[in-house]
């Protein structure tokens, strides 16, 4: 009797371990947020009298920009992120800072003449952090469906021909 015990002494033992392993990711889908081929976080960001929302872009395809006045790689894809809007117009550039500072906000994009594409500040850091993006640049191209099909990260050449026939391709 004792013999048998001791037999089965090592399952007895595994099989707490085995329960806590399977509560533990049972209820984890191995989704992040911003994970490819799943559906793009919504965020509405009111920017004084302007509201940008990624629902309003539903039906075409979005290049999402996460950037901050104080990184110097934002600032250097710039060009090409606005030239790509001009070539692309049936494509929605949005570039959404987190800065925390409004004023330095307006003054990076007064002086570095960033016109021609959709920005906003989100200082809350919410529309980030729901994208799990923790460091600027960083882009999310989301197809005409809401769903995330690729992440950039770090500056990259917008009109370089793989990214532009990437994008004609969706």
């Amino acid at each position: 009797m004792r013999f048998r015990f001791f037999q089965a002494l090592p399952a007895l033992l595994v099989l707490p371990l085995v329960l806590v392993c399977l509560l533990a990711g049972g209820c984890n889908d191995n989704t992040h947020p911003g994970a490819i081929g799943h559906p793009a976080p919504n965020f509405t960001i009111h920017n004084g009298a302007e509201t940008v929302s990624l629902k309003q872009y539903r039906g075409h395809v979005v290049v999402l920009n996460f950037w901050a006045s104080w990184c110097p790689p934002c600032l250097e894809e710039f060009p090409s992120l606005i030239k790509l809007q001009q070539e692309m117009p049936d494509i929605r550039v949005v570039a959404v800072s987190f800065d925390t500072d409004k004023q330095a906000y307006d003054q990076y994009l007064l002086e570095n003449r960033i016109g021609g594409i959709t920005t906003a500040i989100d200082p809350t850091q919410k529309t980030n952090r729901e994208f799990g993006t923790t460091r600027p640049p960083e882009t999310y191209i989301i197809n005409r469906k809401g769903v995330i099909v690729r992440k950039f990260i770090g500056p990259q050449d917008w009109t370089s021909p793989e990214i532009v026939n990437y994008l004609k391709a969706l």
